[in-house]
């Protein structure tokens, strides 16, 4: 099952983008032993209209169309559910055993997401209740999926509960 991540806004060179990358090339060596081959990181310029609401859509067309066919759909949301990565590794092998082609991840920019986006979603995932920056949401992302593919593996990466 191909990992795709979808998010508005472009991390800058430096040490976000860094740590970004770094849990991305560890998803990749990892990954394929337990049924994710890919690791896909794109990155949706954001909107210049004027308004929210429309800035909001617009970049949810831009996501939307970033989402393979019959993939798994999850949203970044802070309304959404706040999963222990246990919880989390257990839906992302769940949707790999079900034979789901790939499990999109989408992350809005500063103004949040399309409502269409969160209705259309599979999970509606939140790191926790507060309102985080949409670049740190990528690097939590990115470490939640690493764990998620180290605790599918047994690996001791993952301590907790």
């Amino acid at each position: 099952m191909r990992l795709v991540i979808a998010a508005v806004g472009r991390l800058k060179q430096g040490p976000d983008r860094a740590l970004a990358e770094r849990y991305r090339e560890r998803i990749a060596k990892a990954g394929p032993a337990m049924g994710f081959p890919q690791i896909e990181v794109i990155e949706v310029g954001e909107s210049r209209a004027r308004e929210a609401e429309r800035r909001k859509t617009e970049e949810g067309i831009a996501l939307a169309q970033l989402v393979p066919d019959a993939a798994a759909r999850i949203v970044l949301d802070e309304r959404g559910n706040d999963l222990t990565s246990t919880a989390f590794s257990q839906k992302l092998q769940g949707w790999r055993d079900e034979g789901r082609p790939a499990a999109a991840f989408l992350i809005g920019g500063p103004d949040g997401l399309a409502p269409s986006l969160r209705q259309e979603a599979d999970l509606r995932l939140a790191f926790g209740t507060a309102t985080w920056p949409h670049q740190l949401v990528r690097i939590m992302l990115l470490e939640q999926l690493y764990r998620a593919v180290t605790i599918l593996a047994g690996h001791p990466y993952h301590r907790g509960g």
